[in-house]
């Protein structure tokens, strides 16, 4: 397959042109050129500007593109409309953001978030409702030649959020861990290379329409993925469960602060995805273990990342649960 990769070099984008390569794949991958411009040098690489120079596309063919870079509905819609006639599938990435009501389980028929202000491109604001709107553009412009894969929380290696890398590096260190809220509490996220080995077969095979991407296959709770990683690593660290009021009344930011950390019922739904379409479509799931495992030794290797929840702050919290 003649595989076509707008965006290529960051996280999700260098996992799936890996992905490609292992498969076989002729890949060609589409960035401004900035950023790890050095990556993958045994592939094509198009320089351009999606809200900007789109030339090096034209007149070009490919078997499926993957969109991984696409956020706003106005240059989505530039490129899907320049390569609608010369690729044959359009793999669009978009997110489990992009649904209306996240306190509910999610499915895929779930109502879509509404773009309030139809101009907005504020993708810090809007992003679900952008992502959304991004995918109503590759449906009407690709029809049943598009796919939207609504991706849950993404983790692995070269992740640059620290949402998830958090948790492993924390354990390493050992010691007395705050573990927030309730361990029975539902979690989902999907491995960068899992996700990326998925998108090409989607772009080679289809099928088309969405589908909720994230896993694991079987349920999965808070305190059992942190004894499952505790034990992984092997350093031996103690959990010290403290309940939502207690971090809320102290300041502690959810998700961002604290990764994995979702009090309260207004985002309960983003763990609840229903992933069966997927699964069914050929989405597999490495087990917790080995991306556990993966995620440390590159974060060790990376150096520092994103701040997180503080040690001397967690060490504040301990102090008073």
């Amino acid at each position: 397959m003649r595989l076509l990769v707008l965006g290529g070099t960051v996280f999700l984008g260098r996992h799936t042109v890996e992905a490609a390569l292992a498969g076989g794949h002729e890949v060609t991958i589409f960035t401004r050129g900035k950023t790890n411009a050095d990556l993958h040098p045994e592939v094509e690489h198009l320089t351009g500007n999606r809200d900007g120079d789109l030339g090096a596309l034209a007149g070009r063919a490919w078997d499926g593109v993957v969109d991984t870079s696409g956020y706003v509905p106005r240059v989505v819609r530039r490129s899907a409309d320049l390569l609608r006639g010369s690729v044959g599938r359009y793999v669009f990435v978009s997110s489990i953001s992009a649904y209306a009501d996240p306190s509910r389980p999610l499915e895929e028929s779930s109502p879509l978030a509404p773009l309030e202000d139809p101009f907005s491109e504020n993708v810090e604001a809007d992003y679900g409702a952008l992502k959304a709107a991004c995918e109503h553009v590759v449906e009407e412009l690709m029809g049943d030649r598009g796919t939207s894969v609504r991706a849950g929380l993404i983790v692995g290696p070269h992740d640059p959020t620290d949402r998830f890398t958090y948790w492993p590096r924390r354990l390493a260190e050992g010691g007395d861990v705050l573990a927030p809220g309730d361990p029975a509490a539902p979690v989902q996220f999907v491995d960068a290379r899992d996700l990326g080995a998925w998108l090409v077969r989607l772009a080679e095979n289809g099928p088309g329409g969405a589908f909720n991407a994230t896993g694991p296959a079987a349920p999965l709770t808070l305190g059992g993925l942190l004894d499952e990683a505790n034990e992984t690593i092997g350093a031996g660290a103690r959990f010290v469960w403290v309940d939502d009021a207690q971090l809320l009344d102290a300041g502690v930011g959810p998700w961002m602060e604290l990764p994995l950390w979702r009090p309260g019922d207004d985002y309960a739904g983003m763990m609840r995805a229903d992933n069966r379409r997927a699964i069914e479509a050929g989405l597999g799931f490495r087990s917790v273990a080995e991306t556990v495992r993966d995620t440390l030794a590159w974060s060790r290797e990376a150096g520092e990342q994103r701040p997180t929840l503080a040690r001397e702050r967690e060490r504040e919290l301990l102090a008073g649960a």
